[in-house]
C-alpha cells in the first residue's frame, strides 16, 4: 500500500447502493487518523501521539465491534444494513487491519523513530546497546523489575495461566539440561511498570519487554533458554446488562467488569517471526483460529507510545494553547448566576475554559447559600473530578444535591463506581441510571432562592463533565435560566430518578421518547420548501431512519452538508439519491465533539439544536440523550461561526467521495478551523468590550 502521507485519496470500502458498512467506516477513521501520524505538519510528538490513538481505536474496535460480530456470526445474523454477512465483514476488516499494521509499523520504523532520533530521543533495541549500557540496565532489572515479575511454568501441574485482556507477555521456551526436555512458561509484561526504561542519559528508552527478556536467566535460573516471543492478547470486553436482570445495578456492573477479563479472545498479537510450536500452543490454549491471529513486524502494542508524552520537549508538540477566560463570565463583581440573568451564555471548549465557566456555575453553586439544590448527569469523570468534589462540598453545606452517574459508561466503570462510592458517603444522592437505558445526556440544573421566586439556571451541553476532556475535545455549552428549559430539565431529573412516563417536554428534545421524531420531521419539513438548508455537526451517522430521511430531503433538493468526525453510514454525492449531500471530516489538535443541528435559511430564520446525541441507532433508542434549542439569535451567530468554519476548512477536511473513499479537501481558503477558533478567542478575551449589548461573546 502506498505511503498515506504521500497520497490525498485514501480508503477502499465494501458498498452496496446505499450504506456504508458501519465497522469499514469505523476502520477508515482509523486511516484518517494515522494520516495525522504520517503528516510532516504535525508536530513530532503529536505524531507518535497518533500513532498510540490508533493503536487503542484498534484495540477498542476488537473487543467491541470484531466480539460483537463473532457473537452476530454464532447466532446465525445474516446481513448489515449494506448488505454484507457477519463472515465477509471479518474478511474485509482482516484485510483492512493488515494494511493498518503494515501502515504504521512502516511509519514508526522509517519515519518518526529515526526522526526523534534526530531530535535526541531514542528507542533503542537491546541488541543496539553497548556494554556499559547492558550492565546499567541489569542493575535496572535486578532492583526494580525482577522483584515484580512471576514466571508462570506450564506443565501437567501447572494449567496455562489466565491472559488478561490487553496484556503484553512473554512466551519462553526453556529446556531442561537433565531432562533435556523444552518446557513454556509465560510472563506478563507488568503494565503499572513504564513502558520504556530509561538510560541514564534521560534521552534514551529501551522497551521493558526487551530488557526482560535480556534477562531471563535470572527468571530461570539452572534453565537453558531455547527462545522467547512477546505476545498480546485482545478479549471480548464489552456487556449489556439485560432489562429483565433483577437486583442492584451497582452490584451488576461489578459482576460484568469481573466476567469483563475473562471474555473469549477475539485477537492474538505476536511477532512476525515467531516459532511455529509456540504459536500453535498460544492458539491452543487460548482457542483462537488462524484468521484471530495477527503477526506484527516490529514492537507490539503501540499504545505505549503515549510514554512518549511525559518527554519534556514542548518545541515538538502543538504551540501551547490556555483556554480563554469567556468575556461574559469575566466580571468579578458580578456571580455567574447575575450574568445568565443579562442574557444565555455560550461557551465553546477548548477555546473557552471549562473551569472559567461550567466548573464555575458549579462551584458558585455549590457556595451559594441561596441554592437550594443542584442535580447533573455525570457520564465519564476524570480521576480528580473537581466537578464530583463540588458536589460534595455543597451536600455537606446541607443543600439538596442529586447526581446521576452513568455506571455503563464504557471502559470508564470502574471510575464511576468509585466516584458514586465516595459521593454517596458524602451525602450526595446518587441515581446510577436505567438498567434498559445508558444515560448519556449532558445536563445540570442548579435551583435557586431569589426571594420574590424560585429560579431554575441551567447547563446543557455536548460534552462530558470531565476537566481532564475539556481541554482535548471540541464542545459547546450553554447556560440559560429559560424558564420553559428550566422546567423541562427538572422533568428530565424527575424521569431518571423517579416514577414518570412523560412523552414530551416543552423544549427540550429527549430521547428516546421524542428525539428521533422531532429530528425526522425537521428534516421533512425543511425539505418542503425550495431553498431548503440543513446542516449537522456530529460524531456519528449510521441510523437507517435518519440516513433515508436526508435521502428523502435530497430528492426533494434540500441542500444537506454534513460534518461528521468518525463513521459514516451515509453515501454521499449518489444521482438521484444524495447528490445534494456533502460529509466532511476534520481531525487535528482537537478531537471534534460537538453536536450542532442547524436548519433553515437567513431570511426566513434558523432553527438551531444542540446536544448530547449522535445520530445513530443507540443514541436514538437505547439512550436518555438531552438536545435543546439555541434561540439567542446573538447565540446562533456564534453557533454559526464554528459551521461556517468547519465547512471552510481546508487543512484538517476530509470529503466522503461517492464511492466511499475519502479525500483531502484541495487548499482554496487556506483556513485551518483550530487555528482560526483559538485566534478568535483570543480576540474576545482581548476586546475591552464584549461584543453586542448584552455581549454574549
Amino acid at each position: 500500500m502506498e505511503n498515506l502521507s504521500d497520497i490525498d485519496q485514501i480508503g477502499h470500502m465494501v458498498l452496496n447502493d446505499k450504506y456504508i458498512n458501519r465497522e469499514l467506516s469505523w476502520l477508515e477513521f482509523d486511516r484518517r487518523v494515522l494520516a495525522l501520524a504520517q503528516s510532516e505538519k504535525t508536530p513530532l510528538l503529536d505524531r507518535t501521539k497518533f500513532v498510540a490513538i490508533v493503536n487503542d481505536n484498534l484495540d477498542e474496535f476488537f473487543m467491541v465491534r470484531v466480539a460483537g460480530l463473532k457473537e452476530q456470526l454464532a447466532a446465525g445474523v445474516l446481513t448489515s444494513p449494506d448488505g454484507l454477512t457477519p463472515t465477509e465483514q471479518l474478511v474485509e476488516i482482516r484485510r483492512v487491519v493488515d494494511q493498518l499494521y503494515d501502515e504504521q509499523t512502516r511509519l514508526w520504523r522509517k519515519e518518526l523513530s529515526p526522526a526523534l532520533e534526530d531530535a535526541g530521543i531514542r528507542i533503542v533495541l537491546w541488541k543496539h546497546l553497548d556494554e556499559a549500557d547492558r550492565d546499567h540496565l541489569y542493575g535496572v532489572f535486578r532492583e526494580r523489575l525482577f522483584p515484580v515479575l512471576t514466571p508462570l511454568a506450564v506443565d501437567p501441574a501447572h494449567p496455562f495461566p489466565y491472559i488478561s485482556n490487553l496484556s503484553l507477555n512473554l512466551a519462553v521456551m526453556v529446556r531442561d539440561p537433565e531432562t533435556e526436555q523444552n518446557k513454556f512458561a509465560r510472563i506478563k509484561v507488568p503494565p503499572i511498570l513504564p513502558r520504556f526504561v530509561a538510560l541514564p542519559d534521560g534521552e534514551r528508552f529501551v522497551p521493558l519487554e526487551q530488557v526482560m527478556a535480556a534477562n531471563l536467566e535470572e527468571l530461570f535460573p539452572g534453565m537453558t533458554i531455547v527462545e522467547h516471543h512477546p505476545f498480546r492478547v485482545t478479549r471480548n470486553a464489552d456487556f449489556e446488562v439485560e432489562e429483565e436482570e433483577a437486583g442492584d445495578l451497582l452490584e451488576m456492573i461489578q459482576s460484568e467488569l469481573v466476567n469483563r477479563r475473562f471474555g473469549r479472545v477475539v485477537r492474538l498479537e505476536v511477532e512476525r517471526n515467531i516459532d511455529a510450536d509456540v504459536l500453535d500452543l498460544l492458539k491452543r490454549e487460548l482457542e483462537v483460529g488462524d484468521d484471530e491471529v495477527y503477526r506484527v513486524k516490529g514492537l507490539l502494542g503501540l499504545g505505549g507510545l503515549w510514554a512518549l508524552q511525559s518527554v519534556e520537549r514542548p518545541e515538538l508538540r502543538y504551540p501551547p494553547f490556555v483556554p480563554v477566560l469567556p468575556p461574559r463570565l469575566s466580571d468579578p463583581e458580578k456571580s455567574i448566576f447575575e450574568t445568565i440573568t443579562e442574557g444565555d451564555v455560550i461557551v465553546h471548549h477548548p477555546y473557552d475554559s471549562f473551569m472559567a465557566s461550567t466548573m464555575e456555575f458549579i462551584d458558585q453553586a455549590a457556595a451559594d447559600p441561596n441554592v437550594l439544590a443542584i442535580k447533573m448527569t455525570m457520564y465519564r469523570t476524570s480521576s480528580e473530578s473537581p466537578i464530583a468534589r463540588a458536589l460534595i462540598k455543597a451536600a455537606q453545606s446541607g443543600k439538596q444535591v442529586l447526581a446521576l452517574i452513568e455506571l455503563k459508561a464504557r471502559f470508564d466503570e470502574e471510575r464511576n463506581i468509585e466516584w458514586a462510592t465516595t459521593l454517596e458517603e458524602a451525602g450526595v444522592h446518587l441515581v446510577y441510571g436505567f438498567i434498559g437505558w445508558k444515560t448519556h445526556a449532558k445536563t445540570a440544573l442548579v435551583v435557586r432562592d431569589e426571594g420574590d421566586r424560585i429560579v431554575r439556571y441551567v447547563h446543557i451541553g455536548t460534552g462530558n463533565y470531565n476537566d481532564r476532556t475539556a481541554t482535548l475535545y471540541e464542545d459547546v455549552s450553554m447556560l440559560t435560566r429559560d424558564e420553559e428549559l428550566g422546567l423541562d430539565v427538572g422533568d428530565l431529573f424527575n424521569f431518571l430518578t423517579g416514577y414518570s412516563r412523560q412523552k414530551s417536554y416543552r423544549k427540550l428534545v429527549v430521547a428516546p421518547v421524542e428525539l428521533r421524531d422531532r429530528m425526522t420531521e425537521l428534516i421533512r419539513r425543511e425539505s418542503e420548501h425550495s431553498d431548503g438548508h440543513i446542516v449537522m455537526k456530529m460524531n456519528a451517522l449510521v441510523d437507517q431512519g435518519i440516513i433515508e430521511a436526508l435521502y428523502d430531503a435530497s430528492r426533494a433538493g434540500t441542500r444537506i452538508d454534513l460534518m461528521v468526525r468518525g463513521i459514516c453510514c451515509l453515501r454521499p454525492g449518489v444521482a438521484d439519491m444524495s447528490d445534494n449531500i456533502t460529509v466532511r471530516s476534520i481531525l487535528g489538535r482537537y478531537l471534534e465533539h460537538s453536536r450542532i443541528y442547524r436548519f433553515g435559511r437567513p431570511e426566513r430564520g434558523f432553527e438551531y439544536y444542540i446536544g448530547s446525541a449522535d445520530m445513530m441507532p443507540r443514541n436514538l433508542n437505547r439512550r436518555v440523550e438531552a438536545v435543546a434549542p439555541v434561540e439567542d439569535p446573538r447565540l446562533q451567530e456564534r453557533l454559526e461561526e464554528i459551521l461556517d468554519l468547519c465547512r471552510a476548512d481546508d487543512h484538517l477536511a476530509w470529503e466522503l467521495l461517492p464511492d466511499g473513499t475519502w479525500s483531502r479537501r484541495g487548499l482554496k481558503n487556506d483556513v485551518d478551523v483550530h487555528e482560526s477558533l483559538q485566534k478568535l478567542a483570543l480576540e474576545r478575551a482581548k476586546a475591552e468590550q464584549p461584543a453586542g449589548p448584552l455581549g454574549v461573546w
